[in-house]
């Protein structure tokens, strides 16, 4: 039997993947309209102003530490959707992918002891044979920025976790999604905005919701209940929810190897989760004002 909070927050970090792979499904038209830069600083823009609209923060409602860090979260947060497009502009989705990877399974290994780590070592085998990175280009540039989307993901799960818990519910989601909108409005607003229009603005703000403000929320909630290790190996199991949407969807086949990747990441993903309930240290200081219900 699963720990009951691991089983929980492994579901909200299951449903989370799901999500963004029907997100980024979703937001193929758009990405051909305005760019990936454009595509992304719409989401993360409208985003920002939902979770303001949502939770109405106060500043009675967070400590200046949990301000801190939410803003740092947020400045990680469009780091990631940034530099993951970029790279996509240069390399493979297999080697982009597998790339990115290297953040949380990082995590996954720093965070994890004993036996339990083995587990992060399966889900890399796993990665490595689902998305087949030596089957294309290595550009040297589109590497780099991959890599930098990896480290932006391995601090997005450690800054999660402490936002998480400094701030109830998703409150801390309106500082972090808010500054993750100016940073992307800064970075890629710019070059985007002589091609929007006001149905791409609609566009935007309904593919804001499926992502990122319900997987992000799911997120948070997750790392409330899971160690960053355990959600760090339970991430490898987004590459295979990629492979089975492209083949229902898209009705792209995969070889062999890639399904042999895909039983090794499910199984380090059953075993991260039995493995990765968060044990509770000291109580964290309740925040003063309205909260979201932690579902």
């Amino acid at each position: 039997m699963f720990p009951s909070s691991a089983r929980a927050g492994a579901s909200m970090a299951i449903a989370s993947m799901l999500c963004v792979q029907v997100g980024l499904a979703a937001s193929v038209g758009l990405i051909d309209q305005v760019g990936a830069g454009g595509a992304a600083w719409l989401r993360l823009a409208w985003a920002g102003v939902l979770m303001l609209a949502l939770v109405r923060p106060r500043p009675s409602m967070f400590s200046r530490e949990t301000v801190r860090l939410g803003a740092t979260l947020g400045v990680v947060t469009a780091g990631i959707t940034l530099l993951f497009m970029a790279a996509l502009e240069r390399l493979p989705l297999g080697t982009a992918s597998a790339l990115e990877f290297l953040g949380p399974l990082g995590v996954a290994v720093a965070r994890t002891r004993g036996a339990a780590r083995w587990w992060a070592v399966v889900a890399a085998g796993g990665v490595v044979l689902l998305t087949q990175p030596w089957a294309g280009g290595a550009d040297p540039v589109g590497v780099a920025l991959a890599l930098a989307a990896a480290c932006c993901w391995a601090a997005y799960i450690l800054l999660t976790q402490k936002v998480g818990d400094a701030a109830d519910g998703i409150a801390g989601l309106a500082i972090s999604m808010p500054v993750a909108g100016l940073v992307a409005t800064v970075v890629a607003g710019p070059a985007a905005v002589g091609r929007v229009t006001p149905e791409l603005v609609l566009l935007g703000l309904g593919l804001a919701v499926l992502l990122p403000i319900v997987p992000f929320s799911l997120e948070m909630l997750a790392l409330r209940r899971l160690t960053a290790g355990a959600f760090g190996t339970l991430m490898a199991l987004e590459p295979a929810f990629a492979l089975g949407i492209g083949f229902v969807v898209l009705g792209q086949q995969p070889n062999l190897l890639a399904v042999a990747g895909v039983g090794m990441v499910v199984a380090a993903g059953l075993g991260a989760a039995r493995a990765g309930a968060r044990r509770p240290d000291a109580p964290v200081e309740p925040q003063v004002g309205p909260v979201l219900a932690d579902a």
